[in-house]
């Protein structure tokens, strides 16, 4: 094994109905999930985007794919990243709100303009629908050289929606006009291959149901606990078949949800650590370089070789509808040891599809490319099945099973204090407002004349707090 810096890697975290319902409609109709089968292109790397036309007459450009945000947004003026922008004046339909917007993602930013204008999906539902969209005038560290997408597509809660919950959210209004099931399903069919490959790998976004050749097996449900990201509970991880030990509330700190738009599997630092020795004393690779676990090193091996095999499976055990029940669902090597990078005429060069956070657990691409993820919003629950299209050298990479008793988990494990964004922003105004009176009466009481000073004696009885002021006093 050869060990390479890792700055070429382009990794980035984009800036989260019942089977009954599986059915294509007649061709001219509004569903036709058939139609929508591969209608997704790109990559784990650099992110899974859709073609959308926008306005009148229509402009296209493709649309990041993105469960954990809630705006839909496009670049509104040239980039150097992006190789195509939506002109609003060019749209005869396109309706400005006035409404500046500023939208931040664990990496990268935008501002903009928010407004409305009509939208079709050539592979999508059938018609046109008016939908709110910002128009992006400045980002930082949002488009990225290489990215073949124009926008963002963000299929989270209307709570995530910037500048308030009050933007209706481009799904939401989708199963409003076109009165589709609230459901929508994602296959990402990467496994195996380049992170940030020629951009044309497959991928399926089925809105309103489940499209059943895109999945073999079972759906398994696990409940979302909170409407806001796509949030999970869940109750342990195994490496190699062996349980991690740790607290299930480690493993929902400060929260776990899936998000296509993040690359990696992301996990809490003592989770991350915990698999990371995991790994390290399960693999058959002795005194492995900690670069490699962190991110700022590729590992290389011969081209003739697949390193997979040196490397355990890992579980991630989630929740079932039966709260007394749970199921698993695993990712082989191939899954989270990606290929990037061929160097000379021998070497391939691999990157660690696990990273740290200090947030949330983040069930990202890495992982979602091994299954058919339907999120159904009308039942309040995130659905995994086995993912045709993951597969290596023609064998599959990803699993699920269940059922598997509970009794050895919390009956919960998710923090009983769930704040949103708007509470947090609520709170950091009430403490700053809390400080600024303190120190307005710290201030008050600095400029006091001396006559006017307590004289302490012997007896009084002083606090921690009483006695910084005491000794500022002296």
């Amino acid at each position: 094994v050869v060990l390479r810096p890792a700055g070429g890697s382009g990794q980035q975290d984009a800036p989260g109905a019942a089977d009954g319902l599986a059915l294509a409609s007649d061709p001219g109709g509004t569903l036709n999930f058939l139609a929508m089968v591969e209608n997704l292109q790109g990559d784990s790397g650099r992110g899974y985007y859709l073609e959308m036309l926008i306005g009148t007459p229509p402009q296209a450009l493709n649309i990041l794919v993105d469960t954990g945000s809630s705006n839909f947004a496009v670049a509104g003026v040239p980039d150097p990243d992006v190789t195509s922008y939506f002109d609003p004046e060019l749209s005869s339909t396109y309706r400005s709100q006035g409404i500046e917007v500023t939208v931040k993602y664990s990496q990268g930013s935008w501002t903009g303009v928010l407004g409305t204008d009509v939208i079709t999906m050539p592979k999508g539902l059938y018609g046109s629908y008016t939908i709110n969209i910002a128009t992006i005038l400045e980002s930082e560290n949002f488009f990225l050289p290489g990215v073949k997408w124009h926008g963002i597509l963000g299929l989270a809660y209307d709570a995530l929606a910037k500048p308030s919950s009050s933007v209706e959210t481009f799904f939401d209004s989708l199963v409003r006009q076109a009165e589709i099931p609230n459901i929508f399903s994602l296959q990402m069919c990467g496994a195996g291959l380049p992170v940030s490959g020629s951009g044309t790998n497959g991928g399926s976004l089925v809105l309103g149901g489940v499209e059943p050749s895109l999945y073999t097996g079972d759906i398994w449900y696990t409940p979302i606990t909170e409407e806001w990201y796509y949030q999970v509970e869940i109750l342990k991880l195994e490496v190699g078949g062996q349980n991690l030990e740790l607290d299930c509330r480690e493993y929902n700190a400060d929260k776990a949800i899936v998000d296509s738009g993040t690359t990696l599997l992301r996990l809490p630092e003592k989770v991350f650590s915990a698999v990371v020795q995991a790994i390290a004393r399960t693999s058959l690779i002795q005194e492995f370089s900690s670069g490699f676990w962190t991110g700022s090193q590729l590992a290389c091996w011969d081209r003739t070789e697949k390193p997979w095999s040196l490397f355990p499976k890992l579980s991630i055990y989630l929740r079932d509808e039966n709260s007394s029940r749970s199921f698993r669902i695993s990712i082989l090597p191939q899954l989270y040891i990606q290929p990037i990078l061929v160097i000379g005429d021998n070497l391939q060069c691999y990157r660690f599809g696990i990273s740290s956070s200090t947030n949330a657990l983040v069930i990202g691409a890495t992982v979602m490319e091994g299954f058919y993820v339907i999120f159904d919003r009308a039942q309040r629950r995130v659905g995994f099945a086995v993912s045709p299209c993951a597969e290596v050298d023609g064998a599959p990479v990803s699993e699920i099973e269940g059922p598997f008793t509970t009794t050895d988990v919390a009956s919960n494990c998710v923090s009983s204090v769930s704040f949103h964004e708007p509470v947090l922003w609520i709170a950091s105004y009430a403490l700053m407002s809390l400080c600024g009176i303190i120190l307005l009466v710290l201030v008050i009481l600095l400029l006091i004349p001396p006559r006017c000073q307590h004289r302490y004696t012997d007896n009084d009885v002083v606090n921690d707090e009483s006695s910084l002021v005491r000794h500022r006093w002296k």
